[in-house]
């Protein structure tokens, strides 16, 4: 990205824990960053990221406590990228379920997150990912292997594809079962995985990201 201007990328700043790795790979995957609670920041920003670590219940209480779900809608609905990371990727569901409770979520995308069935849980280290063939987020790293620290996940993603829509394109792993390991929806993308934990692949994909993104400067 040498001498273009380097995309601006507001990092929301709720409480939750991980953000300081999270705003130091952004900057090595070419972004400026700034790690904030402020709205007009958030609105105004090329790029929002929404990270997340602990329960679904508790982060959503964080990001109601917040309305970050008005930013997140107000970006949407003007084509303004928004990046999920791990529990920042599960809130975007319609729910989750966990100690059989359940929780509301954002609701951008259909279906619950559940615990996996897998013998050893949570499901902490490395793994492979199967992208679609025509994914922007792993183009060059598709067989590179992504940090996962959850016990919980979505499963399926029952989109109806739109004619006059790009399609969706989900990524998926397998831990004792398969589930969903990211989503590419159009301005609204995620992982289930941590990138800022990846090494350099995890770069490399935060780095596509924000190659993806309309500047203002």
């Amino acid at each position: 990205m040498t001498g273009v201007a380097r995309p601006r990328v507001v990092v929301a700043d709720y409480g939750s824990g991980n953000v300081h790795s999270a705003v130091k790979a952004l900057e090595a995957a070419g972004a400026d960053v700034e790690l904030t609670a402020d709205r007009a920041a958030a609105y105004d920003a090329d790029g929002y990221v929404v990270p997340g670590v602990g329960s679904f219940a508790h982060v959503m209480e964080a990001i109601n406590r917040q309305r970050i779900g008005e930013i997140v809608g107000r970006r949407l609905a003007g084509g303004r990228p928004v990046l999920g990371i791990c529990v920042g990727m599960q809130i975007f569901f319609d729910g989750g379920i966990e100690g059989g409770e359940r929780a509301e979520g954002l609701g951008e995308w259909p279906g619950e997150v559940t615990e996996l069935h897998a013998d050893v849980l949570p499901h902490m280290g490395w793994n492979l990912v199967e992208p679609p063939t025509d994914s922007k987020l792993f183009a060059g790293i598709a067989d590179e292997r992504f940090y996962f620290v959850h016990s919980y996940a979505a499963h399926e993603l029952p989109l109806e594809p739109h004619p006059k829509a790009r399609p969706v394109l989900v990524t998926y792993a397998e831990h004792g079962e398969r589930f969903i390991a990211a989503v590419e929806n159009g301005p609204l993308s995620a992982t289930q995985f941590h990138p800022e934990k990846s090494g350099e692949a995890g770069v490399r994909l935060l780095r596509n990201w924000i190659e993806t993104l309309p500047t203002s400067a």
